[in-house]
């Protein structure tokens, strides 16, 4: 027997075998699906009797087995059920020849046969015949199962007949000698006449009749028969014989101590009724051999009664001893070269006993004995069963890598490079098989679960195998979303070819055999670290008007706040950003990302990931250094609705991958929130300036600035323009102003304006623009310091009010006498520059986010240093001839380096040269404050504001420039 039975069980040596054969041209989909329904019928019950009669099913079987038979009777071929096509009365003499051709295969051995015609119509399928059923068609056959039933009985009548007469064979001394097939030939010459050749016989034939006791569902007469067949072929050394008996015994208490039967992809077994009935009859673990009784013999060794025997035997071995007296016919069957798939198909039955028995070790060694089992020259098709069957015996004691390496072996068998057409898809579908045994995963997320497990460069070279035969497929989809899992700098090239001509997506693959491959997503290519998502430029952020905060707020409780509301939308609000976003306007988000790869790394169409409002990501394209430290990467988008809108992620393509990475997949991303509210779209205003801009000012966040340069009293108009960039009308616009500086006094007002006019030109649609004018007054303190005055000669001439520099206010510091005016420091500390800071705020509103009360603000910021221009270091005043006159006498200095002409209503001008101090005389007319009616003369009270006043009615111009 050259081809061995990978599918065998212990149970399978009580049962009948049967060979069902297609005969002539049979579609392969109908005969399987007759197939299936005759194999329907593995047990039938005994009529008029408690036995069960176990069949096996075969649709192939190599004749060479069959040879087998009386070696042991379960390989013997006892029924044959042949299923064929007829459609016309012609055809039925040739299919009926065809019947008995292929009945002759197995001639020798065949209890009974059957033949179902499908398609035969009329007088000869209208003939009533036991061996031959005639169906119109192959699904009009309604009682298929009913005639299989009757068939199988009658394979019982010829069994028991058969067990019957070799009980009770009388043949006086000769009895037949059994023999397996290749011992034909060494007994030829034999003396059959010696006792030691009559126990060889006589053990034989109890063997043998043990089998028949077996599948005929005499259990315990079997046990009886294994047990006289060994101590009769221990006598006589009878090896290969022994080991038969020895597994046949074991058998029987393997169906006894297991009903449910010990083959893994079989269903539970129904147990017989002998079987229930002897269940109670279980001896205690341990128990021996049989001890034979001599006068239980006849004279030709076959006694026709064993119940005394069955009786008196503790007749069934133990769990423990199962095994012992399986080791030990397997030791027997490797003493011959031709039994070596005997040997085997030993081991595989014992194997599935030990795994029953989780002992998983002993059945390691057992399985290991099978490697090295030589059955001589196998075919390709068969070492790949071998293979596979080793495999899966291996995941059945729980050798998970054993397995997955005999797994893998027998895929590469399937290439071999003798086979003429290398089968590439099973290699696929067992090299598939093989994943969970090294550990491996098709799924992205089971890499996120903890450490990495198995062995990586088995695992790295599983995956080149599965990326080339699926590539030998023909489907480099496959050769795609596998090379996803070799990012190493080896392969990006391989994987760059492959995606040139099948780019790879965030589909998911369904093989034909149902096997679904999940996407591959790049979470770590790059690596992100942050994800914030950034506000809108000060110019763009919205602001909610203050008379329409409350309008979003629920009015269901009476309360202004209500900490139970608040509570409730804890969970809601605990990834919300406290800033809004706006319909149409471009957003930010500000990933931190590394490349970890020993090469640069090419990212391209690189985007968000958004729910809960449209949401147009506008790629990006990056290119990060090999083993790069952190590199902030801005996504951008525009939202096209309003509401809540939420980050779930990004999407990139690298290596011509396109991947879609999660935020709640990426471990050890930092995240201040992932939700944020869209408010409806607002107008969005340019501003532009007549001066050129200027750095921002540091206390105020500004959307421009300017600066200038005036000197003090000087002013200057500023012309700001303001277009609307934006879709949505203008139909609002106000316009403030905040004075920063804090430190000078200013008199007056710095910035002035109109506005109606550029109120008269609103709406303002998309594309126009409007001027405002501002007016910008530099007016601080014209008076001089203490430290910078010069003392001029007085006339002696008595004058009301004290002098800046009389000796009483130089009580607190001295001034200077020997220094004079035009000296480089005093100079310098008249040209001390001031500075004033003030901002223009524009607040407009306008499209559907006006509706919704929202408004957007523009600041620009104005910055003027303000040089020293004038100053008036002593006034005096002398009393004029009417009371309510008087003489100002004023000493003015030039602090500039420019000539200056100081003028006054009803006054000569007076020419100041740089740095040149001269009194000028003005008589004023003026109703003092503090004058009272009976004081005759005029009292000054000497403070800035004085000196504001006596601006008013003076100028001076330089460089053709008015000032006040």
């Amino acid at each position: 027997m050259s081809v061995p039975d990978y599918m065998q069980c212990a149970e399978d040596h009580q049962t009948a075998l049967v060979v069902v054969q297609p005969m002539g041209i049979v579609p392969e989909d109908q005969f399987f699906r007759i197939y299936k329904r005759i194999a329907s019928v593995s047990q039938v019950s005994i009529r008029d009797s408690q036995r069960v009669l176990f069949i096996r099913y075969r649709h192939h079987y190599p004749p060479e087995n069959n040879e087998w038979g009386d070696f042991q009777t379960h390989r013997k071929v006892v029924g044959l059920i042949s299923v064929t096509s007829c459609t016309t009365t012609k055809e039925w003499p040739q299919t009926s020849d065809r019947f008995q051709g292929q009945k002759e295969v197995f001639g020798s051995t065949l209890y009974d046969s059957r033949l179902l015609v499908f398609g035969l119509q009329g007088e000869v399928a209208e003939q009533q015949r036991t061996d031959v059923a005639f169906y119109p068609s192959y699904d009009d056959c309604p009682d298929v199962e009913k005639r299989v039933e009757d068939f199988v009985e009658s394979i019982f009548i010829v069994l028991e007949s058969k067990r019957l007469d070799r009980a009770t064979d009388k043949s006086g001394d000769k009895i037949q000698l059994l023999c397996a097939p290749f011992e034909k030939k060494d007994f030829v010459g034999l003396d059959t006449d010696s006792r030691h050749y009559k126990k060889r016989c006589q053990g034989r034939m109890r063997k043998h009749v043990g089998d028949l006791c077996l599948q005929a569902g005499m259990l315990q007469d079997a046990l009886v028969h294994y047990h006289m067949a060994v101590e009769l072929l221990r006598s006589v050394n009878d090896f290969l014989w022994l080991g038969a008996a020895l597994e046949g015994l074991c058998s029987a208490s393997v169906i006894f101590h297991y009903p449910g039967g010990t083959a893994w992809k079989s269903g539970a077994r129904k147990p017989g009724v002998s079987s229930a009935a002897d269940a109670g009859k279980r001896h205690r673990p341990g128990a021996q051999e049989v001890l034979i009784d001599p006068g239980a013999l006849t004279t030709n060794g076959i006694s026709a009664d064993t119940s005394t025997e069955i009786g008196r035997a503790k007749n069934c071995l133990s769990q423990e001893d199962i095994i012992e007296k399986y080791k030990e016919a397997i030791s027997y069957y490797g003493k011959y070269k031709s039994a070596g798939v005997i040997e085997l198909e030993a081991c595989i039955k014992a194997v599935r006993v030990l795994a029953i028995q989780k002992r998983a070790r002993e059945a390691s060694e057992c399985l290991q004995n099978v490697v090295y089992i030589n059955l001589g020259q196998l075919s390709e098709e068969e070492k790949i069963q071998r293979y596979s069957v080793l495999s899966e015996l291996y995941e059945l004691i729980g050798f998970h890598r054993k397995s997955a390496f005999f797994k893998r072996v027998a895929a590469m068998q399937c290439v071999a490079p003798t086979i003429p057409e290398p089968g590439w898809k099973a290699c696929y579908k067992l090299l598939l098989e093989t994943l969970p045994g090294y550990s491996l995963s098709l799924d992205p997320k089971d890499f996120s679960k903890g450490t990495h497990r198995g062995w990586a460069a088995v695992q790295l070279r599983l995956l080149h195998e599965l990326v080339y035969a699926s590539r030998r497929m023909g489907n480099p989809g496959l050769s795609v979303r596998h090379l996803s899992f070799l990012l190493k700098k080896e392969v990006t090239q391989s994987l760059e070819n492959y995606t040139s001509k099948c780019p790879g997506g965030m589909e998911v693959i369904s093989l034909p055999d149902g096997l679904k491959l999940p996407p591959v997503s790049f979470t770590k290519l790059p690596i992100v670290r942050s994800v914030s998502l950034l506000n809108l430029p000060v110019s763009l952020r919205p602001h909610k008007v203050k008379g329409l905060l409350g309008q979003g707020m629920s009015s269901a409780s009476p309360f202004i706040y209500s900490p139970i509301t608040m509570h409730s939308r804890g969970d809601e609000r605990s990834k919300k950003i406290d800033f809004q976003w706006v319909q149409g306007d471009v957003c930010e988000v500000q990933l931190m990302v590394y490349n970890p790869m020993p090469f640069e790394l090419r990212v391209e169409n690189m985007g968000l990931l958004t729910s809960g409002v449209d949401f147009e990501s506008l790629p990006a394209a990056l290119s990060l250094p090999a083993e790069s430290g952190l590199y902030p990467v801005t996504l951008v988008g525009v939202p096209r609705t309003a509401g809540n809108i939420t980050i779930n992620g990004y999407h990139t393509s690298v290596f011509g991958v396109s991947s879609d990475c999660l935020l709640e997949g990426l471990v050890g991303v930092k995240s201040s929130g992932c939700m944020v509210e869209v408010v409806p779209s607002l107008p969005r205003l340019q501003l532009c300036t007549s001066l050129p801009r200027s750095a921002h000012l540091s206390s105020e966040d500004l959307s421009t600035s300017v600066s200038l340069r005036l000197f003090n009293g000087e002013m200057q108009q500023l012309t700001i323009t303001l277009e609307n960039i934006g879709t949505e009308t203008l139909n609002t616009l106000e316009l403030t102003s905040k004075n920063l500086s804090t430190k000078e006094k200013l008199f007056g007002e710095f910035l002035t304006w109109d506005l109606q006019d550029a109120l008269s030109h609103l709406p303002l649609k998309s594309g126009q623009s409007v001027s405002i004018p501002v007016n910008i007054s530099a007016k601080l303190d014209f008076s001089g310091q203490e430290n910078l005055l010069h003392d001029l000669n007085d006339d002696g001439i008595s004058v009301t009010g004290l002098p800046v520099s009389s000796p009483l206010r130089q009580v607190l510091k001295p001034r200077a006498e020997n220094k004079p005016v035009g000296s480089d420091a005093s100079k310098n500390e008249f040209n001390h520059v001031k500075m004033l800071e003030a901002v223009l705020t524009f607040k407009y509103s306008g499209g559907a986010g006006q509706v919704e009360g929202y408004s957007r603000e523009l600041s620009l910021g104005v910055r003027v240093d303000v040089e020293p221009s004038v100053f008036f270091t002593r006034v005096s005043t002398l009393p004029a001839t009417s009371t309510r006159q008087c003489h100002l006498l004023l000493d003015v200095f030039n602090s500039t380096e420019h000539e200056l002409t100081l003028s006054a209503k009803n006054n000569q001008d007076l020419v100041l040269h740089a740095s040149e101090c001269q009194r000028y005389t003005h008589t004023h007319t003026q109703t003092p404050p503090s004058l009272k009616p009976k004081e005759s003369k005029p009292k000054f009270i000497q403070t800035p504001s004085t000196f504001l006043t006596l601006s008013q009615f003076i100028r001076y111009s330089l460089e053709n420039s008015n000032k006040i």
